[in-house]
């Protein structure tokens, strides 16, 4: 199953360093609508691992002996993992990061689709994960109705079934010989405990996985009271309301809630632009374009990296501090010829989360940062 992408996991990541010799960072989509069949996921593998294979050639002249045997290791390593070990059941990407030489083996197995890529470096290529974080993992959908109640978290883009508090109505569906009267006021008694139990629950649940969002699947006529019996800190979580079939099973409960997730991660992208540019405009805490931010971010400034989705450029960093910047030449700081890179993004990446930053990926329709070149940060001073 697909494992979720925490700060955790990227921060490792983003720490090693391949000392003794390179590292490969293998990507490949697994969209069941872009590779269907296994035959069609080995033609995409093969393709990738034949690229590494001429990057290595490309670069032997630059390479020890260890260096190059112990590449072709690793690629040997990769085909066999994917031919022996590899289970793509629930995932829609897959990465995985080796470096024999530095100890470092790391599959990743993805609840998103990513672009087929592969990379040798010295660090590891993280530019496609940041985008990943920010998704709804772990994140609740409760199904509220009369009689079935339960509730799911979101794990590895699937619904995981964690509570149940689906109940029968006792007489819902058999008068018997009581007075109308009678009947009514059982009926809405026991839906009032069950409700009450129901939101009982929820709000363990919220507790247990603090600021969460939340979406409550239900028909219109059970929202407001349903709400009023949650605690303020499960009301604060719920992002909408939507509706389902009544049995819809945990796929057709995610694809309701989906839109809404979208819309409250819309909200928040709309949130931080707005932030970055109250900041911008009195020259306050952000960075503008490239040049900024790269300096800022190899200071130790950036709180948040704000990512315009597919922006990346050239850029250029010190083999010695790790210093990054938009412009060729020698290292401010140590007089070190500084390295090109056609993958500034991913420079920029490491620098933010080594030093204790985060990365926000704007996705969607928004192109708030294509005039500042797709990308700008929150900075912490």
């Amino acid at each position: 199953m697909a494992e979720a992408i925490t700060w955790e996991t990227l921060r490792e990541l983003a720490a090693f360093r391949a000392v003794k010799g390179c590292a490969i960072s293998l990507y490949v989509g697994l969209d069941p609508s872009e590779v269907p069949t296994a035959p069609a996921l080995d033609t995409r593998i093969n393709a990738q691992l034949t690229a590494a294979e001429r990057i290595v050639d490309e670069r032997k002249a630059g390479l020890t002996h260890e260096e190059r045997e112990a590449l072709k290791s690793d690629l040997e390593r990769l085909r066999d993992w994917f031919e022996t070990d590899f289970d793509r059941d629930g995932a829609r990407g897959v990465a995985v990061f080796a470096a024999s030489l530095d100890n470092m083996w790391h599959p990743l197995l993805l609840a998103d689709p990513v672009e087929d890529a592969i990379h040798v470096n010295g660090e590891l290529h993280l530019a496609p994960l940041v985008r990943l974080i920010g998704r709804p993992e772990g994140a609740i959908v409760a199904f509220i109705g009369r009689e079935r109640a339960d509730v799911w978290r979101l794990r590895g883009g699937r619904l995981v079934e964690i509570a149940d508090r689906s109940t029968e109505i006792q007489g819902q569906h058999d008068q018997g010989g009581w007075s109308q009267g009678r009947y009514e006021r059982s009926i809405e008694n026991q839906v009032a405990r069950h409700f009450a139990e129901v939101a009982e629950t929820l709000d363990r649940c919220v507790q247990r996985r603090r600021g969460v969002p939340v979406v409550l699947v239900g028909l219109e006529e059970v929202r407001s009271d349903f709400e009023q019996l949650l605690a303020n800190e499960t009301r604060s979580c719920v992002v909408g309301w939507t509706t389902t079939e009544a049995h819809a099973d945990a796929p057709q409960l995610l694809e309701a809630a989906l839109p809404l997730f979208d819309e409250w991660r819309d909200r928040q992208d709309a949130e931080l632009l707005d932030r970055w540019r109250e900041e911008a405009a009195k020259d306050g805490r952000a960075a503008t374009g490239w040049e900024q931010t790269l300096e800022a971010a190899s200071d130790g400034r950036v709180d948040m990296l704000l990512v315009q989705e597919g922006a990346d450029r050239e850029a250029y960093r010190c083999p010695a501090c790790g210093r990054v910047q938009v412009e060729e030449g020698d290292c401010p700081l140590d007089g070190t010829k500084l390295e090109a890179s056609d993958a500034g993004l991913d420079l920029a990446v490491h620098q933010t989360l080594n030093h204790g930053g985060t990365v926000r990926v704007i996705a969607g329709e928004r192109r708030d940062l294509e005039p500042v070149g797709g990308v700008a940060a929150l900075l912490r001073f």
